[in-house]
């Protein structure tokens, strides 16, 4: 297994959250099976030094170590269709980036746009609130800029 903490900063990660928490039950499998795929995960026949995980049991998380070789487009392709497959499995939507996530307390809450802009109006959230950013593009950028307050995020400009 890929120990991801020792990936370098400029790996490159893609994160899917889901519409909906992953049943508590099924994590722990969904985690085998995420990480399954990353070590198996290769790019024009080499094997990508790839780490695989679920975060907050509402994201999944792919990394991948381009210092040893790069994630290509038949190879993402490859992954979209994994995702598409849990997706259908799960019964969550995975690729719909106008649902957004938030903390409140431990918990972290998702709305789709319209609802989470009502709960700015109405003041349940506000531009303290920390938003997850899924288009952070590096491991550098997840440990640093995933997690933010909702005035520092593109997610301002829909409140």
């Amino acid at each position: 297994m890929n120990d991801f903490q020792h990936f370098p900063s400029d790996s490159r990660v893609w994160i899917y959250q889901s519409n909906k928490p992953f049943p508590t039950e099924v994590v722990p499998e969904l985690k085998a099976i995420v990480n399954r795929f990353a070590q198996n995960w290769v790019s024009h026949n080499n094997q990508l030094r790839a780490h695989g995980d679920v975060l907050h049991d509402r994201f999944i998380l792919l990394a991948v170590d381009e210092s040893q070789a790069g994630a290509s487009g038949c190879s993402i392709d490859k992954s979209v269709h994994f995702l598409k497959q849990l997706e259908n499995e799960l019964g969550v939507d995975l690729f719909d980036r106008m649902t957004f996530a938030w903390k409140e307390g431990d918990d972290v809450k998702t709305a789709n746009q319209t609802e989470f802009s009502n709960l700015f109006q109405n003041g349940e959230i506000n531009s303290e609130t920390l938003v997850f950013d899924n288009l952070v593009k590096t491991k550098g950028e997840l440990e640093e800029k995933w997690l933010k307050p909702l005035n520092q995020s593109w997610h301002k400009r829909f409140v």
